[in-house]
């Protein structure tokens, strides 16, 4: 049997009589609660297309359910009846998001409403798998204990690894990760944790984080560019992650033959120049929180992986077209900002006007994107 995530949602969690979590009019209202914090009924119903009667119908539908708070009455909306301010309850549900990189697996805990409620790491070392697995199960329910969460409010559990998308729950991930590799992840993890679990490539959960937390709020389309030990990434339209024929959409690093490879922007190479001049850089987490543009062979390797990296973006803009690309991943915004300066696009101007490019933006996301995303996946991918 397919392993299906939607198929282990826990009973408490769905509509009364239905399999469902919420119903379509349910979801698009709560979109755009997501969207529009503290937006009053009255000013819901204005930006849906649904009567003002279904609205009230259906947030007092959701508010009995206590996935919406009804708030105090929004000042300033005119005469008539007060309208009450909209938010989702946190309280209602969280989601746990788990990002397996070369050396680290990243936590973070996200609720309903999209508040980071905890987020730690563990250090994969020589640990295998199993051993890994259980660290991770004891830092949940210690972060669980703390904030006095309950386990019956863990919705899921989402989970990003550094791979290539295989089919079904499997991903190829690179020689850090062997052990990881080419098995079916999601029935594996559903046992281990008791909760739905939700798979997808890293890249690409970074690119969820981007969409619901960073600049895909304003900007709809768009390049996530992901800097790991590895070089990925996703894409988005109209706001919505595209994944193609077989999920790996956006796995930049493709595009690259073998000499190539080994000149494109994966950090794992930067780390070798680093060590190769005596700096002593252990993993891709401290090259993150510690990097200085001085450290010897910075320049060096920025300067050789420019050709690479300025071929992959005019390549993007050329079939793709997206309003900004975004730099993300584990890169330190120094380090993108070495390569936002060097970009060179390649458009020939037609009677003096150039085709308009890409904004280059560095994601001001702070914490780890990918586990951030794996955290917000479940929620998104169910209510909103």
């Amino acid at each position: 049997m397919t392993y299906s995530p939607n198929a282990l949602i826990e009973q408490h969690f769905l509509r009364a009589n239905d399999d469902a979590v919420v119903s379509a009019n349910e979801r698009s209202l709560l979109r755009l609660i997501w969207r529009h914090p503290g937006l009053s009924r009255s000013e819901l119903t204005g930006l849906s297309d649904l009567t003002q009667q279904s609205v009230h119908r259906i947030v007092d539908t959701l508010a009995e359910r206590g996935i919406v708070l009804l708030g105090e009455p929004k000042p300033g909306l005119g005469s008539g009846q007060p309208s009450p301010m909209l938010q989702l309850n946190g309280g209602f549900a969280y989601a746990c998001g788990l990002s397996v990189t070369s050396d680290v697996i990243d936590i973070s805990i996200v609720d309903l409403a999209g508040k980071t409620l905890a987020e730690s790491s563990i250090l994969l070392w020589d640990r295998g798998m199993r051993k890994s697995l259980d660290l991770v199960r004891e830092e949940l329910a210690s972060h669980q204990q703390r904030l006095g969460l309950s386990q019956d409010r863990l919705f899921g559990v989402g989970f990003g690894i550094a791979g290539v998308h295989q089919g079904g729950t499997s991903y190829n991930a690179s020689l850090p990760l062997h052990e990881w590799s080419l098995i079916e992840l999601g029935p594996m993890l559903y046992e281990h944790f008791g909760k739905p679990v939700w798979t997808m490539n890293g890249a690409k959960m970074g690119t969820i984080a981007e969409i619901m937390f960073g600049v895909g709020r304003h900007i709809k389309n768009l390049a996530y560019l992901s800097f790991n030990y590895g070089f990925g990434g996703g894409l988005v339209s109209n706001g919505e992650l595209l994944l193609g024929g077989h999920g790996n959409a956006g796995e930049f690093s493709q595009m690259y033959d073998h000499a190539e490879n080994l000149r494109r922007p994966a950090l794992q190479y930067l780390m070798e120049r680093l060590q190769r001049n005596k700096v002593n850089v252990p993993s891709i987490s401290y090259l993150r929180k510690n990097f200085d543009r001085d450290w010897q062979g910075v320049e060096e390797w920025v300067e050789e992986v420019t050709p690479a990296y300025n071929r992959l973006v005019n390549a993007i803009w050329a079939v793709y077209d997206p309003q900004a690309i975004v730099f993300g991943g584990q890169i330190p915004p120094d380090l993108a900002q070495m390569l936002v300066d060097r970009t060179e696009f390649f458009g020939r101007p037609r009677y003096g006007v150039s085709r308009p490019n890409p904004k280059l933006i560095i994601s001001e996301i702070a914490s780890d994107a990918s586990s951030m995303g794996a955290a917000i996946m479940p929620l998104s991918r169910m209510f909103y």
